[in-house]
């Protein structure tokens, strides 16, 4: 502890010291080095602090804190304590050290007082406010210097903290742009500005790790705001009100947060010293100063607003829950971290009181913990115990509660309560008073943000100015007051009226002075843009970005986009800037989607300013005129404040991470989500009325290692001793489509996605082991009907995915349960109008030897070809009537020419099949020869009788007709082929065939080719040889020859035709031996090609029956298949280990996946959910490599710079370098 230096302090200050004193001593003590657990830091501290509060009785008086505050002895003596309580038996999870600091105080043990005592010796005496010995060194009075310099209203100057005022900043241009440079090659000299946070934050908690206690957010998250902050605070220090604005949005969040000027100091120093070590020499003393400066004026910034607004604003906010009856989710605004605290404190109360048994104060505060009771609660819900779930029950009982309350029909909200007031008051005809209303509740929220305020109420002026009529402020106040006073009946008193007051008067303010205004501007814009001329237009637009690139040189790197695109980008601007004065509400939504998209982009808020300022100044340039100047500028202006803050609250750790597509990035934000809100993070980004989610982001920017990462994330099941965690529900909940968007983007992601989806129990018994399948969701939609997931993975058209363990469990489910027997039956009644179509055609007329048939025959036939066209063919012009004209109605159209052709009948043979069959029986149904018989049956001819077909009319018609016969007759049974898919091996044949036709139809075209080029070549011979007289005969002759049939004896005959028994002779060689062997190597190598597809083929066959057949199945019989699964009900993960819903449980051969580690991950300790999940072990291996590279480059780089400083004087390593550099030069 020798580094420590000695500080006067007292009250709490001491107390933290004096914590912070142990606490580094306990973490640097080898006997405890091993059970000090960095996860738990932070609770050891509290602990500390607790024990160590209970030395004096009052409060800490002032002491002198250093390196000598105990002795060696006391300490060890301490030590040896909690080694021996360490040994007793201590609360499941909890802990080791923890629990032994935390026994401390319990325990009577003479060691203890002996190390009161020393602590009591450590007092000094407070006479006349002696103040800390002057002789010390300076750098050893740090706290004690800050905590002297009581603020006299002088300014924020060099070593003074102002807390007495808050006036804008003054800083020279000249000292603050050395500031600015400084601090830009500071970030300059991290890889990533995430990592220049995480260098500020471990300057800060090395100078001080007591105050870790006061930031209980993240790490990850805490570190970026610190950089972001302090970024912002010195990037407009040019601007003095900037400055203060800036300092004040700060000040107004650091209210929970005792601010005290040590503490300033403390965080002050830290960062000097961070910059002198980082910089060295590049850190002037003019910046020193400077930066020294502003960091005094935001922390005395943050002291001054906490002490004059923070009783004000806890009336506002505490007022405003009560008058939206939201006062009993008050723990949503409570800290994360708190709420852990007091979890497992309640937890501690629990075990100690006994099982079953509540302690005193959790009855008292059963009541008090609303919402967050629900959702922590140890007992599982019926769904598996999510959070999301259940908030979801929480959200019915608050709908049940609303509904009494309309049904009592008595205002209950702060909405509902104003409405009643104007309406007896007489002022509910003042529609603007409602608009303000619409936007109160943000105004509310946010009044202690003055950026979000000015831009609330400017938003607000630009709809009231829309709506007609006079507008007087005052009402409004009088409806707030009366309303809130109606609401807040018990706690209202003379402060929250001096509070509410306040708050409306600076809305007041703020409304007036824009009220009027845009209307006017609008008016002067709109003249502008629509006279501006072409040339105006493109000299406007190549400007704009010449001055902004003056301005922002380092914008130049995100506007990469051809001019095109940027001139297309300017014109937007110009429009959107109209466009904010002619539709406020629109176009706030617009700009919050854009701002969303733009924190994808990852680019930066500090440009947003310039790239304005560029954009005013040349409407200035190149107008003059200040009316138009100010138009423009203002409204562009409140663009980009929606922008930038839209960009900041949706610039979640997450979202940056995927911006760097980095796997490591991506694990490192995502460790620190508390885990009842992991899956929460990864989905939805919310500012205001628009989303983003991180997932669907990464997908379709391209960040496809970050998606992975995320996707596996949300499909790890995660396990503590209370609930299950696992984000397939959340997936589906917030994006129903997902399937959709990754088969259309990143198909290489669903194999992934499958894999999450299933988990296979690591214990095999008696040869099987448990599966479950989680395929809720790509079974039945949030509405009950067939989910469209199977129809999006059979447009993929992709045969080895069809064969994931998944789809197939869900395709035989669907199939064998309701699909096998509709389909089966739709088949049937094809298979028996083809029996009936055979008989009328091939079977009735050859039952007898009279060609002409029997009158009973004739009546069968008749029969039978009626029972065709009423019922085959009636149904098929109806069904494909029906498709062709939705699809022409939907577009579904494919052009051919200038026909166009509904998309099915080119791309579904099946469809086209039909189609043709549909014109082949229509035309045998106009040629039907009895019907052309119909008047003349009786005749005098051969065959004449009722339905007979041999009479004279008939005679042009029947050959016609016997062919159309026999076509219908090929597609009826082509039709027939889809009852291969009744069995998955006969069907992979079947498409296995259809995969190789198209071979052998090259080779037929080929041949066809050939012998037109023998048969051609042939006939102009002079030799006479029948059999190729002509080339019609001649073509004929070599198809035979080419399939077999052509006879010995025409064979003989060529012999007199030298010339055409040479060509025959060829075309034996080139088609029968060359074309057709080749034909052969083909099929073989397509058959191996498509052979290991052959079963995914078949699989995704029946998918597409399933997917075409599940219309036509009634949504009462699908209800019941869904029932029967029972896919609500949990399914356990071992015996008696009840697991989540969702899914069907199967058993499968232990051999056939080989399963070695348990998928689902569980943890011990805490199961709060607002605890994040502990480290993983191979990232903390990972992490253990990193550090130690970083370790090893930052003692490479101290020793490369004591060399370059000690010159040529040294040797030892340094020789060989040395010698490198002569051989260089």
């Amino acid at each position: 502890m020798e580094h420590l230096t000695t500080e006067t302090l007292d009250g709490d200050e001491a107390l933290v010291a004096t914590a912070n004193y142990f606490f580094q001593a306990l973490r640097a003590d080898a006997r405890l080095k091993s059970f000090v657990v960095p996860q738990n830091l932070e609770k050891l501290a509290k602990e500390l602090r607790t024990f160590l509060s209970r030395a004096f009785d009052g409060g800490y008086p002032k002491m002198e804190i250093g390196p000598d505050l105990v002795s060696s002895r006391a300490f060890s003596q301490l030590v040896d304590i909690l080694q021996e309580l360490m040994k007793r038996p201590l609360p499941l999870g909890e802990d080791a050290l923890v629990a032994a600091v935390a026994m401390l105080g319990e325990i009577d043990d003479g060691r203890v007082m002996q190390l009161f005592k020393e602590l009591e010796r450590a007092a000094v005496e407070d006479t006349d406010n002696v103040e800390a010995d002057e002789e010390a060194e300076e750098d050893e009075l740090e706290f004690e210097e800050e905590a002297d310099h009581t603020v006299k209203g002088t300014g924020a100057f060099a070593g003074d903290v102002n807390t007495s005022s808050l006036e804008d900043m003054v800083m020279p241009a000249q000292q603050a742009e050395q500031v600015q440079n400084c601090w830009r090659s500071f970030l300059d000299s991290f890889a990533s500005r995430e990592i220049a946070g995480e260098a500020i934050y471990g300057a800060l908690f090395d100078s001080a790790p007591s105050l870790q206690s006061l930031f209980k957010t993240p790490r990850a998250v805490m570190s970026l705001r610190f950089m972001m902050g302090i970024n912002q605070i010195i990037m407009s220090l040019q601007d003095g009100q900037q400055v203060r604005l800036l300092v004040e949005a700060l000040g107004f969040q650091h209210l929970d947060l005792e601010v005290t000027v040590p503490r300033v100091a403390v965080f002050r120093d830290a960062i000097m010293d961070l910059l002198a070590s980082e910089m060295g020499s590049k850190v002037t003393p003019q910046a020193a100063e400077g930066l020294r400066q502003t960091l005094n004026y935001a922390g005395g910034g943050y002291i001054f607003i906490r002490e004059k607004f923070s009783e004000r604003l806890k009336i506002l906010t505490s007022s405003w829950k009560i008058a939206n009856g939201t006062e009993d989710e008050e723990s949503y605004a409570v800290d994360e971290m708190a709420l852990e605290e007091k979890e497992d404190e309640e937890d501690e109360e629990a075990e100690e009181s006994g099982e079953g048994e509540e302690s005193p104060s959790q009855e008292m505060n059963k009541e008090k913990k609303g919402l967050w009771d629900s959702l922590t609660s140890r007992k599982n819900g019926p769904d598996g115990g999510s959070n999301f779930m259940a908030s979801s029950s929480f959200d019915a009982e608050s709908k049940d509660k609303k509904k009494k309350g309309s049904q009592q029909d008595v205002p209950t909200t702060f909405n509902e309560m104003f409405r009643f007031n104007a309406a007896v008051m007489g002022l509910s005809n003042r529609a603007w008073m409602f608009e303000v209303l619409l936007s109160f509740d943000a105004i509310v929220k946010n009044i202690a943000n003055s950026y979000r305020l000015q831009e609330e109420c400017d938003v607000l002026a630009l709809k009231i100015t829309k709506i007609p009529g006079e507008v007087k402020l005052a009402e409004y106040k009088a409806v707030m007051l009366a309303s809130l006073r109606s609401l807040v009946p018990k706690d209202w008193d003379t402060h929250h009226e001096v509070a509410w007051n306040w708050l409306w008067d600076n809305v007041e303010r703020m409304l007036e002075k824009e009220l009027g205004k845009p209307a006017g501007r609008q008016r002067v814009y709109g003249r502008f843009l629509g006279s501006l001329e072409d040339d105006t237009r493109q000299t406007l637009r190549q400007e704009v970005y010449s001055k902004f690139f003056v301005l922002a040189p380092a914008g130049q790197d995100y506007f990469k986009q051809s001019t095109t695109r940027l001139y297309f980008i300017a014109d937007k601007i110009l429009e959107m800037t109209l466009d904010m004065y002619k539709e406020p509400k629109r176009m706030v939504d617009d700009i919050s989607a854009l701002g969303l998209r733009h924190v994808g982009y990852g680019i930066p808020t500090e440009f947003f300013s310039p790239f304005v300022t560029a954009c005013v100044e040349v409407v200035r340039e190149l107008m003059g005129d200040e009316k138009l100047v100010d138009a423009f500028g203002w409204s562009l202006g409140l663009i980009s404040r929606v922008l930038v803050r839209t960009i900041n609250e949706g610039s979640t750790i997450v979202m940056k991470a995927i911006n760097t597509n980095s796997v490591k990035q991506v694990k490192k934000a995502l460790s620190c989500a508390p885990r009842g809100k992991r899956a929460l993070w990864m989905l939805n980004v919310t500012v205001g009325t628009q989303s983003i989610s991180p997932l669907v982001w990464s997908i379709s920017s391209g960040s496809l290692e970050a998606a992975s990462v995320i996707l596996q994330d949300l499909l790890t099941i995660r396990a503590d001793r209370d609930r299950y965690y696992y984000g397939v529900d959340e997936i589906f909940k917030r994006h129903p489509d997902i399937v959709e968007i990754i088969t259309n983007e990143s198909q290489a992601l669903l194999p992934l996605m499958m894999d999450g989806m299933i988990w296979r129990s690591r214990v095999a018994v008696g040869g099987y082991r448990r599966v479950n399948y989680f395929l809720k969701h790509l079974l039945v939609n949030s509405e009950g009907q067939f989910a469209d997931a199977m129809s999006w993975i059979c447009k993929m058209q992709d045969p080895h995915i069809t064969t994931h363990p998944l789809l197939v469990t869900l395709s035989d489910l669907v199939w064998n349960s309701i699909i096998y027997r509709t389909f089966l039956l739709g088949k049937m009644w094809l298979m028996f109008t083809i029996v009936v179509y055979l008989f009328s055609q091939a079977v009735v007329k050859n039952m007898s030897s009279n060609p002409e048939g029997t009158d009973d025959e004739r009546i069968a036939t008749f029969a039978c070809r009626a029972f065709v066209y009423l019922c085959s063919m009636v149904e098929l012009l109806y069904s494909r009537t029906k498709y062709a004209c939705k699809a022409f109605k939907e577009g579904d159209t494919i052009m051919i020419g200038r026909l166009p052709v509904p998309r099915r009948y080119l791309e579904d043979w099946h469809e086209a099949n039909s189609m043709l069959l549909t014109f082949v029986l229509s035309l045998m149904f106009m040629l039907e020869p009895v019907l052309y018989c119909m008047q003349s049956y009786d005749g005098d001819f051969e065959g004449s009788g009722l339905f007979t077909q041999s009479c004279s009319e008939a005679n042009d018609v029947r050959e016609v007709y016997t062919v159309l016969s026999m076509l219908a007759m090929l597609l009826y049974f082509a039709l027939l082929i889809d009852f291969t898919a009744l069995s998955t091996r006969l069907s992979a044949f079947v498409l296995v065939t259809a995969r190789v036709i198209p071979e052998l139809a090259l080779t037929l075209v080929a041949a066809a080719y050939i012998m037109l080029t023998f048969s051609s070549a042939v006939t102009a011979t002079n030799e006479n040889n029948k059999d190729f007289d002509g080339i019609a005969r001649a073509a004929l002759s070599f198809f035979e020859i080419a399939i077999g049939i052509y006879s010995g004896t025409h064979y003989e005959k060529l012999h007199e035709t030298p010339g055409t028994m040479l060509a025959t002779c060829a075309f034996i060689i080139t088609v029968t031996i060359f074309l057709f062997n080749v034909l052969i190597a083909q099929l073989i190598c397509a058959y191996q090609k498509i052979f290991s597809n052959m079963l995914g083929y078949a699989r995704l066959s029946r998918m597409d029956i399933v997917c075409d057949t599940m219309p036509s199945i009634p949504r009462r019989r699908f209800a019941k298949f869904v029932e029967d699964l029972k896919l609500d009900e949990r399914m356990e993960f071992g015996e008696g280990d009840v697991g989540l819903p969702g899914g069907i449980q199967v058993t499968e051969l232990a051999g056939l996946h080989p399963t070695t580690v348990d998928s689902i991950r569980r943890f011990g300790g805490s199961t709060s959910p607002a605890m994040q999940w502990p480290e993983e072990e191979e990232d903390a291996e990972a992490d253990k490599f990193e550090r130690l590279e970083k370790t090893f480059q930052k003692a490479m780089k101290k020793m490369l710079s004591s060399k370059g400083g000690s010159g040529s004087e040294d040797t030892g390593v340094s020789g060989v370098s040395g010698s490198d550099g002569g051989d260089s030069e």
